[in-house]
């Protein structure tokens, strides 16, 4: 493990190209047979150029909820600087393999601790309630983060529709797994589909965001489309992107990065500058965007939402609960 002392800078911190060796790159080299699939992927993104269609344009109402005294990340920084490792481990592949992915038709199953298993179509998800813009701080693991005008309504709205049942405690999440739509996949060393999960307290939590867009407009395909979940006090990997499927359980359920290193990505990943990933410190970050001289700036406790979130915990190691 690398100590860090207090003057070091992370090369991760002052340079794109050290975000490229990030924890997926990191186990997608491990995989076998990474080369000879990256190489037919890469033929096939030449045969079969991505079409991205246009995005829809969304009416928003601003939210209280949302955080004030920020300036956005960019559009095309958000777009175009991703982690969505079923298109690729690279930061810019999202926005260059992303185009295969169907949006229409698209439907998330309800299933589980529920009063009655239920399909819901991604139409009739936006117009369940008013669409609000929320302006959120989006922290990743690899310390770096940006500032993002989101587009949704708060997951407990559509957890009610679900009508689960007393005994359900968790709730996991399902993101799509399909190698025709999603060219790269396979060569990442990562069990499909991609799971995640919240304690139901801090899936009903208000700040907790089910989210179709950004920018006023429907989610790009590398963003997560169309629908994605958004929870700004933790590690953006917590956010399941284009969900299909939500199970109410009553045990913790399993989430994907947890599984892979589970020293490494807890179960609730919580942003905290106190606990370092084994690989690097999480005392800093640097800010997607920003002017050089402002691109370092220290890692705020729940990712600065610790007023509205930190009850959650109370009475909990958070060390050991990481």
């Amino acid at each position: 493990m690398l100590i860090l002392k207090k003057s070091d800078i992370p090369s991760s911190e002052i340079t794109p190209k050290r975000d490229y060796m990030n924890r997926r790159s990191f186990m997608a080299a491990a995989a076998a047979g990474v080369a000879a699939v990256a190489g037919e992927c890469a033929l096939r993104g030449v045969l079969q150029p991505p079409h991205v269609k246009a995005a829809e344009k969304l009416n928003t109402i601003k939210s209280p909820l949302s955080t004030t005294g920020v300036t956005p990340t960019s559009f095309e920084d958000i777009t175009h600087y991703n982690n969505f490792y079923e298109f690729g481990p690279d930061k810019g592949d999202p926005a260059k393999n992303s185009g295969s992915l169907h949006t229409r038709p698209w439907s998330i199953k309800v299933e589980g601790l529920v009063a009655k298993p239920q399909t819901f179509d991604i139409d009739t998800l936006l117009k369940l309630r008013p669409m609000e813009e929320r302006i959120y701080r989006f922290r990743c693991v690899e310390a770096w983060s940006m500032v993002i005008p989101w587009a949704g309504y708060s997951l407990s709205e559509f957890i009610k529709q679900c009508q689960p049942l007393s005994t359900a405690k968790y709730v996991q999440f399902i993101s799509l797994a399909d190698s025709k739509q999603e060219p790269l996949p396979w060569s990442a060393g990562i069990q499909w589909p991609y799971q995640e999960g919240l304690r139901m307290d801090e899936a009903m939590h208000p700040l907790t965001l089910l989210t179709f867009g950004l920018y006023g407009q429907e989610l790009p395909n590398q963003d997560g489309a169309p629908v994605r979940i958004i929870v700004p006090w933790k590690y953006g990997f917590k956010s399941a992107k284009s969900i299909v499927k939500i199970k109410f359980v009553k045990d913790q359920p399993s989430t994907t990065w947890n599984e892979m290193a589970a020293n490494e990505y807890g179960f609730y990943s919580n942003v905290n500058p106190n606990v370092d990933h084994p690989r690097w410190s999480q005392k800093r970050e640097r800010v997607i965007g920003a002017p050089i001289f402002r691109q370092l700036q220290p890692t705020l406790m729940f990712n600065g939402y610790g007023d509205q979130v930190a009850s959650l915990y109370n009475g909990m190691d958070l060390r050991k609960n990481y």
